[in-house]
């Protein structure tokens, strides 16, 4: 009996299930702000209560300067740290990530100077106190700015329970690992060259410093005439009644003042010639074209060669500043002079070069610096004619009055202008010099084999790292760890009022401690400076006395200790930290200042015969560079505020909406996508940060589609999960077989993602996801179960199969998401249906699952690729069809398949049924190598074939023609055969369907 006549509904809409959620296009500003709380404070809260704390994940903060305003290295750096502790947290790790602040130091304290009264310091009558109580006011509120700013980049962490260095605790730590130095022997005071900034006053470290390339210095050759020459020398006819002269050039002729010694190389041949203007000159054999060159003449050769030996420690000459009477100063070996450049002869100042420092100390040879602290000479550099000199900057009109002196006395041979690479104070941005002063030291040659030894454990991201790190401590026997200004921790030292002589002993730095623990560090410079609670007993004695010290630590021994922050170890726990992340200038800063503090602590303390470095894992990431290539800098102008990346407003204006009037949206005021922190935190996990990485508008338009294209997909998995029940999932084995593929694909996503994320490259896991989303899902996978989705019935296992794969998708994406954009994924399980989060805990909180192991079927990469062979074949007859206006849905097309007679068990063949949907074609038929072709395509209004390759390299045929069945109204397949009225016109499938709705 036929079918009575099915009514037409009034919408063939109303009987499909088209997907529905409330999950919004965009994100509004009230709701981010909504969702940065609950996926920052709120869950760090949760999860220190939550997470057991035997199974903790402990980053440690590298201390930001409380200088300034945030820009985008900041933002790197925050977010790479956050994105580290989102993943362990989805380990199932108790994340401990306290912030901190590095607040003491220079600039702060200039930038307090600048803010006090002009006039007070003209007149240099601001005290220690006035200065140390704007710098911290400065500083505290520099804190409360920028944490305010990383908290709108979504980091989670123990904001209320932040540390700063100039915090009383902090301080008393630092201190007390002071003392432990000071107990072992590591910490001592000496005379010696140090980095010295006349522009700001103090003394640097090499971490303290930046190299200019174009620096400009008048360079100078000199000659010094010999007083002593070996005995076969004297001996030589052609030398009689001649005064020989040693060559040395210098490109800092202000050291000549401090001359004290000149050094040969022991290997290096040397040579008299025999210059018309300056007479007998000593030369390395190998400069002699250089001098001619410089003098402009040629030079006769009068002793062709003399090995430097027979020159070293036999040879004397008279020097240049000092008076007629001055003693003779030795000519020595020594390694570091070289045949490569000037005259093979070096000038040694000790008072003012590293290298001549060594070389002199070992010879007895007295230091000597007539420099004063802001670079200029005292009346010591010249004491026969005080005058000349003295008050003159040595980086200026001092440096020109050597080099006249020295004409003036027929010594200069030549000077010419040199550029080259000279250092600066990173801070004033002004050249130093080296200046030996009284300091003080900590011994680094004394821990550096243990220092060498505990990295060899430790994992650098990237593996050059470790290098660069093991330079820096293998070149460094001493540090400087004093400084002259008021804004920091006080070298613990009292000295004597009369002698000048220190007194820093484990006991009195322990006295001292306790009186700040009762008084407070800013009373070492408020205090009476007879107030002798500051003086230990012992001490009480001398009539004399003794006075406190006005040295500061170098702030990176501030932050170098910090690693005392973090809490006493778990047991096991060889490492305090299991990552320090930082850029790539920190290896001669932070990391080694941490390396080096926390490797003494634990040789003093004798806890251990083994020590370790503070991190287990140690990561460097670049510099952020403009669109050009260059490195940002407010200078240029070419800085990017992380604000405008989150509001958008960096990007172009959204196009007015639809409907608008042309005048009204002319009047509009510009809207912007503010895609919020989820942007920024995109942005810097897409970046390879091993390297300098680059942001401007084009790298941040790929970041907006790639955030969009995500938000997308989650309302599409939103949508079609609406009427979703979990205790409905289809077993695996009940699955269609692009199901099964869309989950092999996931599951290498998931997995390569979390390798990614375990090696700390955040940017290949980005790579993988956007891959997956733009082609596996939304490509070929959403593409294929649409048909299913909308049109079957909602019960059905077909329908079900595909949400239960939609399901898992929709899981694992928010788990791999949410160390990268938590603000989506804490909206996304905002609008998830009841029934799902009632079986589901929050995504921030899961610990992240692992694909099941019976989706990793290798046989489905075959089985993708044989159907996308023939598809990438489909589509592009389909196009040609397009070209000619004969095709407008793929729908409107029927496809049939000619394979090879071996392929019969291909997936082509075994999944027929399925091959519309995954092709989104209305029909797919299969024929044999040989057989007729089906004659309603030759009888098609249009028609196209092609070759196809399959992956075993064999060829088959498609054809793609125009289909003669009536399309229908609901599910828009050409799928009606028989003749209907065209508004009744439905296939046998969707009546199916029809009649489950009745």
């Amino acid at each position: 009996m036929s079918k009575p006549p099915r009514s037409i509904p009034r919408s063939w809409t109303s009987t499909l299930k088209l997907p529905k959620s409330t999950f919004p296009p965009r994100v509004t500003p009230a709701d981010q702000k909504k969702y940065l709380k609950r996926c920052t404070d709120d869950l760090y809260a949760w999860q220190g209560r939550e997470r057991p704390a035997n199974k903790p994940f402990v980053l440690h903060d590298g201390p930001p300067y409380a200088n300034g305003e945030l820009h985008v290295g900041h933002a790197l750096n925050k977010i790479l740290k956050d994105m580290i502790c989102r993943f362990q947290l989805g380990q199932g790790k108790r994340i401990r990530y306290v912030p901190g602040w590095d607040c003491h130091g220079l600039p702060i304290e200039l930038k307090a100077l600048q803010g006090l009264r002009d006039m007070d310091v003209q007149n240099g009558s601001v005290s220690p106190a006035v200065i140390r109580k704007s710098a911290r006011q400065l500083a505290r509120q520099t804190v409360k700015e920028q944490m305010k700013g990383f908290r709108g980049f979504g980091v989670m962490a123990d904001w209320d329970n932040h540390w700063k260095t100039m915090d009383k605790a902090f301080e008393m730590r630092q201190l007390g690992i002071f003392r432990e130095m000071v107990d072992r022997g590591l910490i001592y005071r000496k005379f010696k060259p140090v980095y010295w900034s006349p522009s700001t006053g103090t003394a640097l470290a090499e971490a303290e410093l930046e190299y200019k390339d174009d620096h400009v210095s008048t360079a100078a050759l000199v000659k010094f005439p010999l007083v002593n020459i070996p005995e076969h020398l004297t001996k030589d006819p052609l030398l009689q009644s001649r005064e020989i002269n040693a060559v040395i050039w210098t490109t800092t002729p202000w050291t000549l003042p401090a001359n004290a010694a000149i050094a040969v190389s022991e290997e290096l041949e040397y040579t008299i010639v025999q210059s018309e203007a300056h007479g007998c000159l000593l030369v390395a054999q190998s400069r002699v074209e250089y001098l001619q060159h410089m003098l402009n003449e040629e030079l006769d050769i009068i002793v062709p060669s003399i090995l430097g030996s027979e020159l070293a420690d036999k040879t004397t000459y008279r020097p240049l500043f000092k008076d007629a009477t001055g003693k003779p100063q030795p000519i020595i070996g020594a390694p570091f002079v070289t045949a490569d450049s000037g005259s093979g002869l070096v000038h040694c100042a000790p008072g003012h070069g590293m290298d001549d420092y060594e070389a002199c100390l070992a010879r007895g040879i007295e230091v000597f610096a007539p420099v004063n602290d802001d670079g200029k000479f005292t009346e010591k550099a010249m004491p026969h004619d005080p005058t000349r000199l003295a008050g003159k900057s040595v980086l200026g009109e001092g440096n020109q009055a050597v080099l006249e002196y020295a004409q003036s006395r027929g010594q200069l041979l030549a000077q010419h202008r040199y550029d080259h690479k000279y250092p600066y104070d990173w801070r004033s941005k002004q050249p130093i010099i080296i200046r030996a002063t009284e300091q003080w030291f900590a011994d680094v040659a004394d821990i550096r084999t243990s220092a060498l030894r505990a990295l060899e454990d430790v994992k650098f991201v990237p593996e050059a790292g470790k290098n660069r790190l093991e330079n820096f401590v293998k070149g460094r026997s001493e540090w400087c760890i004093s400084r002259q200004r008021a804004w920091g921790v006080p070298i613990p030292a009292l000295y004597h009022r009369t002698t000048g002589d220190a007194v820093l002993t484990k006991d009195s730095v322990l006295h001292i401690m306790n009186t700040i623990e009762e008084r407070g560090v800013d009373a070492w410079w408020t205090d009476s400076a007879d107030d002798l609670a500051w003086i230990p007993s012992s001490l009480h004695d001398d009539p004399v006395g003794y006075r406190r010290g006005t040295d500061t630590m170098d702030v990176w021994f501030d932050s170098g200790t910090s690693w005392s922050e973090i809490d006493v170890p778990i047991e096991g726990r060889s490492h305090p930290a299991d990552v320090y992340l930082e850029g790539t200038d920190q290896h001669r800063g932070w990391f080694q200042s941490g390396l080096l503090t926390y490797i003494a602590h634990q040789l003093a303390s004798g806890k251990t015969d083994v020590p370790h470095a503070p991190f287990r894992n140690l990561i460097t990431h670049g510099f952020t560079l403009d669109e050009d290539g260059r490195k940002m800098s407010k200078s240029i102008g070419n800085t990017i505020p992380p604000q405008t990346i989150m509001d958008g407003t960096l990007l172009p204006p959204l196009k007015p909406r639809k409907g608008k009037g042309k005048k009204q949206a002319e009047n509009q005021e510009p809207t912007y996508d503010a895609l919020g922190p989820d942007a920024l935190r995109l942005w810097a996990a897409s970046s390879d940060y091993t390297r300098d990485v680059v942001i401007g508008k084009q790298v941040l338009q790929t970041v907006h589609t790639s955030l969009h294209k995500f938000r997308v997909t989650f309302k599409l998995l939103l949508g079609a999960l609406a009427d979703f029940q979990p205790e409905s999932l289809v077993p695996y084995g009940q699955l269609q077989q692009v199901d099964r593929i869309a989950l092999k694909q996931l599951s290498d996503m998931v997995l390569t993602s979390r390798k990614s994320f375990d090696n700390f490259e955040f940017y290949k896991a980005v790579t993988q996801m956007n891959r997956w989303a733009n082609h596996d899902f939304s490509s070929f996978y959403m593409e294929a179960i649409k048909d299913r989705l909308y049109t079957l019935g909602e019960n059905s296992n077909s329908r079900r199969a595909a949400q239960t794969t939609l399901f898992h998708i929709f899981n694992h994406l928010q788990e791999v998401l949410g160390p990268i954009t938590p603000l989506l994924v804490e909206e996304t399980w905002e609008h998830t249906p009841e029934a799902i989060r009632l079986k589901s805990n929050h995504p921030l909180q899961r610990v992240a699952s692992i694909p099941s192991s019976e989706w990793n079927d290798p046989a489905l990469d075959i089985s993708y690729l044989e159907l996308n062979a023939v598809h990438s074949v489909i589509k592009n007859l389909q196009e040609q069809a397009r070209g000619k206006k004969q095709l407008g849905s793929s729908l409107q097309s029927y496809v049939h398949l000619v394979l090879p007679g071996n392929t019969s068990q291909t997936v082509l063949h075994q999944y027929l049924s399925e091959l519309p949907d995954l092709f989104v074609v209305s029909s797919v038929t299969l024929g044999q190598p040989g057989e007729s072709v089906p004659t309603e395509i030759s009888e098609a209004e249009w028609q196209y074939e092609d070759t196809c390759e399959l992956p075993n390299n064999e060829k088959g045929t498609v054809y793609v023609y125009a289909p003669q069945a009536t399309k229908c109204n609901r599910c828009w397949r050409y799928a009606v055969a028989e003749p209907v009225e065209p508004e009744a016109a439905i296939c046998t499938r969707c009546e199916d369907v029809l009649e489950t709705l009745q």
